[in-house]
């Protein structure tokens, strides 16, 4: 069962087919939120970037039938998608560089001081 179905039959000139298509592939092009002047509605749908299309001819009866039909998921669907295919992504490699000298801290002041290594004293006999 569909959230949502509309479903709109009419008679168009073949200008007012070629217009419909024109609105339709240019915001097709633009992406993001569309609306679509369809008859005495407005259709606003967001559009992404990437979409399945079928499409489908029938001639029979006298009749040809063109369906031209776009598949993309909505919303929650495309971000559940998307975090799957983050979560199995391998990491990048990074350029590996040489790891950085840390430098420790001593007393309440913070002052940095470095380790020497001890003076050693000669005895002389």
């Amino acid at each position: 069962m569909s959230d949502l179905k509309f479903e709109q039959k009419r008679k168009l000139s073949r200008l007012e087919a070629a217009d419909q298509l024109t609105a339709f592939a240019d915001a097709l092009r633009k992406g993001g939120d569309a609306e679509l002047e369809l008859g005495a509605g407005t259709l606003s749908l967001r559009l992404p970037d990437d979409l399945r299309s079928e499409i489908e001819v029938e001639v029979g009866d006298g009749e040809i039938e063109l369906e031209i039909e776009f598949k993309w998921p909505t919303a929650s669907a495309r971000t559940a998608s998307s975090r799957t295919v983050a979560d199995t992504r391998e990491p990048t490699a990074r350029k590996s560089e040489p790891a950085k000298p840390r430098r420790s801290t001593t007393g309440t002041g913070g002052s940095e001081r470095t380790k020497r290594p001890a003076k050693r004293t000669r005895k002389t006999s």
